[in-house]
């Protein structure tokens, strides 16, 4: 198989699996604990299958392994739970900042519209910000002084740092 096609084939599959994530979100309500519980550890089961076809799929070959980083980064991040919304791994797994630039620019519309509190919205946005800047994107300065801020104060169940489990994510890439 050629590497475009399997460059394709696997984006697909990710978005697929990324997909899957954002519907048993969607169908929380609707699920009992354990049932959601379940389908949750099924999907990030396969997502760890994903993560080792990505690795015997690259090992040993560089241009392959340049061009699947990005999926493996954000399937990293994915397992880790770095990113707990699945459109924001979505879309850094794509690699489309302006579509998160999107996402954010909505995120804080809703506040002001109060659909959400800033609270609400606070985790959402770290993600956001954070996925931006590791995928090479400029934030302001109002933005990185509140992405250190709430870094520095917000952790996530494992007790890791947000930010700094996906800057470890990275320099492990």
């Amino acid at each position: 198989m050629s590497a475009p096609i399997l460059v394709k084939n696997l984006k697909q599959q990710l978005d697929r699996l990324f997909s899957q994530l954002a519907d048993l979100e969607e169908c929380r309500e609707d699920l009992d604990d354990e049932e959601y519980e379940e389908t949750k550890e099924e999907t990030l089961a396969q997502l760890k299958e994903f993560q080792d076809s990505l690795d015997r799929a690259t090992s040993g070959n560089i241009t392959l392994e340049d061009e699947l980083s990005s999926l493996k980064l954000a399937t990293q991040a994915a397992i880790s739970n770095a990113f707990k919304t699945p459109e924001v791994m979505r879309l850094f797994a794509k690699q489309e900042p302006a579509q998160l630039r999107t996402l954010l620019t909505q995120l804080d519309r809703d506040v002001v519209l109060g659909k959400r509190t800033a609270e609400e919205s606070k985790q959402d946005k770290i993600e956001i910000l954070t996925a931006l800047k590791k995928l090479g994107q400029q934030i302001s300065n109002d933005e990185e002084l509140f992405l250190q801020s709430s870094v520095n104060l917000q952790t996530v169940s494992s007790g890791e740092v947000v930010g700094d489990h996906v800057l470890g994510l990275v320099q492990n890439k």
